[in-house]
């Protein structure tokens, strides 16, 4: 993997980013927003995946995700929502605030919600 976040229709790599936090991932909706795939049809790589970046995904209509890292909060989120994953290395936490503000939120609209304002107000 050569950037944070890639994504894939099938072989082809059809959308990077190389920014930080959730940032790819609003940079990916402004992506999916202009083209005509099908956001189920797509696999997303991510270097970690915390729940945040699952439920965003989620969110987004991804249909497979892969992990460097994952939080067992996102395992569990996407176990949840039958959303094909895997990863190389489970832990318990992302050392992030945002986990631990969607500790315990299983709505995707209101995680996406969240995530908007605090992207919002950290730029």
């Amino acid at each position: 993997m050569n950037h944070s976040l890639e994504v894939y229709s099938g072989d082809d790599l059809v959308f990077f980013s190389d920014g930080t936090w959730i940032y790819p991932l609003f940079e990916l909706e402004g992506f999916l927003a202009d083209q005509p795939s099908r956001p189920e049809t797509l696999l997303a790589v991510d270097k970690i995946v915390g729940k945040a970046a699952a439920m965003m995904l989620a969110h987004l209509g991804i249909g497979r995700i892969r992990a460097g890292m994952m939080s067992s909060l996102a395992e569990e989120f996407l176990q949840r929502r039958q959303i094909p994953f895997d990863y190389d290395e489970l832990v318990d936490r992302i050392l992030c605030r945002t986990e631990e503000l969607l500790a315990d939120v299983d709505d995707v609209e209101k995680a996406y919600s969240i995530l908007k304002r605090r992207a919002e107000g950290a730029a």
